[in-house]
């Protein structure tokens, strides 16, 4: 299910109206879609944002696991070790496991049945396919009942050409593929290797596309000082999207400190490597 919020100082063509469905609270969109003539009104729902009732430091194991993609996209791990990974992910009760497109059916039978979904991560990790190409790959994992979301890589070099408009265009067809299955779409920005100047711009061109989250990181840029996720552009990213969009933080996230820190940030989720896991939700004795 999809939320997309909107600023209504910032467009007065979008209603808001909160309802509940399946015990849960939901909010539903009607937006006037300005660029059909007919002025049809598109219905578009969203799982909503995380809002904080307590700090970081006072959730229970259940509820910060909540905030974990688990990460299993490492080439070189063997079918194997991407079971038992994914086995791990779904036991501590993590929002999703992300792995690559080619191991969905091998990962699903795993989730079926849990709070644990999947999240395929397309085009990954350099994002210079074809438009084309990405609307194929999100079309192929988005047909699974078993996937929440799917993250796909922005042209992160079409970003650091000022190339907005081109950025734009490719968001969004990747968007409307993955909203046509139901699911949502993250995308991945590798600030790494942007100024914050191309960050802030990058959030608005998957806010316009109809993104549903702005994420950091792939984890396996090369060639750039690697700082991921930290508080700062984090920051950043929130102020740009306000309520319009959700955010993921990736990379560099390993200490239980950072982890919190996040949290109490108001981050709406977070890509944690297999081997911290345990560190940041303080398994380890």
């Amino acid at each position: 299910m999809f939320l997309r919020f909107r600023n209504r100082k910032t467009n007065k063509n979008i209603q808001k109206t909160l309802c509940k469905q399946a015990g849960k609270c939901y909010l539903i969109v009607r937006r006037r879609n300005n660029e059909q003539k007919n002025k049809k009104t598109n219905i578009v729902v969203r799982a909503e944002m995380k809002k904080l009732t307590k700090k970081a430091a006072d959730m229970n194991l259940k509820e910060l696991a909540s905030y974990i993609d688990y990460s299993v996209l490492k080439p070189e791990f063997t079918p194997e070790e991407i079971i038992n990974l994914t086995k791990d992910g779904v036991k501590l009760g993590c929002a999703t496991i992300c792995i690559n497109p080619g191991y969905m059916e091998l990962c699903e039978p795993y989730v079926k049945g849990t709070d644990t979904m999947l999240c395929p991560v397309t085009d990954f990790p350099f994002g210079t396919s074809s438009t084309k190409s990405k609307v194929e790959q999100i079309e192929d994992v988005a047909k699974y009942d078993t996937v929440k979301e799917i993250d796909v890589v922005a042209n992160f070099g079409m970003i650091r050409a000022g190339k907005y408009d081109e950025v734009t265009e490719d968001i969004k067809a990747c968007a409307e593929t993955a909203h046509k299955y139901g699911r949502e779409l993250k995308v991945i920005f590798e600030t790494d290797a942007l100024n914050e100047e191309q960050v802030r711009k990058a959030c608005h061109c998957a806010m316009e596309a109809g993104a549903d989250f702005v994420k950091t990181s792939t984890g396996f840029l090369t060639g750039f000082e690697s700082n991921g996720a930290t508080p700062e552009i984090i920051k950043v990213m929130m102020e740009e999207v306000g309520d319009q969009c959700k955010v993921k933080g990736s990379g560099c996230i390993r200490t239980r400190e950072h982890f919190l820190q996040l949290i109490d940030m108001g981050i709406d989720r977070m890509g944690v490597g297999y081997r911290s896991v345990p560190v940041v939700l303080n398994l380890e004795k």
